[in-house]
């Protein structure tokens, strides 16, 4: 029957390049219709979108921040009474978390995309929307507050307040098919960095160049991305005589490709949600060379499988030297670690088993 469906409301700022935007509408996109009657509500603008989604019900409130768009969302939930909203991004989630006592009977998830307490010591302008204490209250209204990472569950119990009952772990999937590279690298060419992510502090693209500037053997590096720290980051670079090593891309849609082309994925962020970019960097059979920090590496990288983690710049100037000089990884192994831990069959089913859980629809079943 008709109304039997499960009613979803997703909603997110935009549909612009970003983990959160593309993991949520791909969720949405993917869950089975005849459970659940789906719609993918956005606060910003259609021209906006890089994501292309098909069979898929979006509505544009066509807002230029979040924040203006309290009223609409208000009204479009009262209009059209979801059996759940699902939001993500800690500054639209605490908007939201805020109107939900007006709507007893739906079921509030937030989807945290960040271990906020280290992201705020690296960015603390990210959340600057709201103040600490109005997330951790904000975060006492929602039903479910969704975690990519241990880590990211560990700091939302820790440092705000939210009791472990109301977490669910759920890790980001793999959200395409990509072609695994034919063969693991060259050593007749320099070898070859990538770096894909946003462009700003947290994402540490600093200590990389300051690891790479001590290398003695040829490499090129490129770097993809965009944000307000690229005439800081290229001034480094400059300034360390790396300029001719490096190719910059601000935006690409075949992030595959570039991904395959390179030897090693270089990580430099001191603090992730759950870096999908490194999913797919290990399904193409690229490895991973990545700082230590909170955001899911443990859960992402097997030691000597598909990447090492390192501790300092000296452990990881010591594995850039032990990767050049001996390449000890092979593509298909690389790809099926995180293939037999993401697959979109499996995050998939672990989001619709939560939306059942909570349903309305299924509490007097």
């Amino acid at each position: 029957m008709k109304n039997s469906k499960t009613n979803i409301v997703f909603v997110l700022p935009s549909l612009a390049a970003g983990g959160a935007e593309r993991i949520l509408s791909y969720v949405a996109q993917n869950l089975d219709e005849n459970q659940f009657k789906v719609t993918l509500l956005i606060t910003g603008y259609e021209k906006d979108t890089v994501y292309e989604l098909e069979n898929l019900n979006i509505v544009y409130l066509n807002k230029p921040r979040v924040l203006k768009a309290f009223g609409s969302l208000f009204q479009y939930f009262r209009k059209h009474k979801p059996d759940i909203v699902v939001s993500s991004i800690v500054h639209l989630n605490t908007m939201i978390a805020f109107m939900s006592p007006y709507f007893r009977k739906t079921k509030f998830v937030s989807r945290e995309a960040n271990v906020l307490t280290v992201l705020n010591k690296h960015n603390p302008y990210t959340n600057s929307a709201f103040p600490k204490a109005m997330i951790v209250f904000a975060y006492k209204l929602v039903d479910c507050i969704i975690c990519q990472s241990k880590d990211m569950q560990k700091d939302m119990i820790a440092n705000y307040k939210v009791p472990k009952s109301k977490t669910v772990l759920i890790n980001n999937p793999i959200t395409k098919e990509f072609k695994l590279k034919a063969t693991a690298r060259d050593a007749s060419k320099p070898i070859s960095f990538i770096t894909i992510g946003r462009l700003s502090k947290e994402k540490g693209h600093e200590r990389l160049i300051h690891v790479l500037s001590q290398l003695s053997f040829p490499f090129h590096y490129t770097i993809i991305g965009a944000g307000n720290e690229k005439d800081s980051i290229f001034e480094m670079l400059d300034s360390k005589g790396l300029a001719k090593n490096i190719t910059y891309i601000s935006f690409t849609k075949n992030v595959e490709t570039y991904l395959a082309e390179s030897d090693v994925f270089l990580q430099g962020s001191f603090v992730e949600g759950f870096p999908n970019v490194l999913i797919e960097s290990c399904v193409v059979g690229t490895p991973i060379l990545a700082f230590n920090a909170p955001g899911g590496l443990d859960e992402i990288i097997e030691a000597g499988k598909n990447g090492y983690v390192a501790d300092t710049e000296e452990d990881y100037v010591n594995y850039l030297n032990q990767i050049h000089n001996t390449f000890p990884f092979n593509p298909e192994t690389v790809s099926n670690v995180v293939k037999n831990k993401f697959s979109s069959n499996k995050i998939i089913n672990d989001y619709t088993n939560l939306f059942i859980k909570l349903s309305p629809k299924n509490q007097h079943v």
